[in-house]
């Protein structure tokens, strides 16, 4: 039998889980990067301009889209909902170490992990909002991949140290996370 206390700190723990906000995808990138509203205490104006580089090294699970590519995702989806519109927004993605596996066309990927590839509607969906995606040669030369052998409008760049510079240079910053 549960003592009333017992019963009492299960609810302490169960309702700060119900109480947490919802999440919900879209506008910009409606499969993908799911935010939260939030009262923010300086509100954006809305004419804000963002150049953001996101670097990648980390490979996502074999059976769903990397949750680190999904954070350009939920960058456009937030700024949006903020009023920010999309077109003040230019984000590049630089992906090296095993992170490149992620890039692999389907046959390519399916080929390494026996399934097609989870990354490949995420990347067409940012790239059609003109993100820009480097995969760094030196890693893929590390791991055997070819250019042929990644989804269509990846850069091969000489590498992601080389592909950071450069956008740096082009008035980039880079998403610490």
């Amino acid at each position: 039998m549960k003592t009333p206390v017992g019963i009492l700190l299960a609810l302490l723990f169960i309702a700060p889980l119900t109480l947490s906000a919802e999440f919900s995808k879209g506008p910009v990138i409606t499969n993908y990067g799911g935010v939260a509203g939030v009262k923010q205490t300086v509100p954006l104006k809305g004419h804000e301009q963002f150049k953001v580089v996101f670097d990648v090294a980390d490979q996502g699970d074999k059976d769903k889209a990397n949750r680190r590519f999904e954070n350009l995702a939920r960058f456009l989806n937030m700024q949006a909902r903020a009023g920010v519109p999309p077109e003040q927004i230019a984000l590049a993605l630089v992906v090296h170490g095993k992170a490149g596996f992620d890039l692999l066309s389907n046959p390519q990927f399916e080929k390494k992990f026996g399934i097609k590839n989870p990354n490949a509607p995420l990347l067409k969906a940012l790239q059609e909002q003109g993100v820009t995606i480097h995969l760094c040669g030196q890693s893929a030369a590390y791991y055997g991949i070819e250019n042929a052998h990644l989804l269509p409008g990846i850069n091969m760049a000489l590498s992601a140290m080389t592909a950071n510079a450069l956008l740096q240079q082009q008035g980039y910053t880079l998403n610490p996370f």
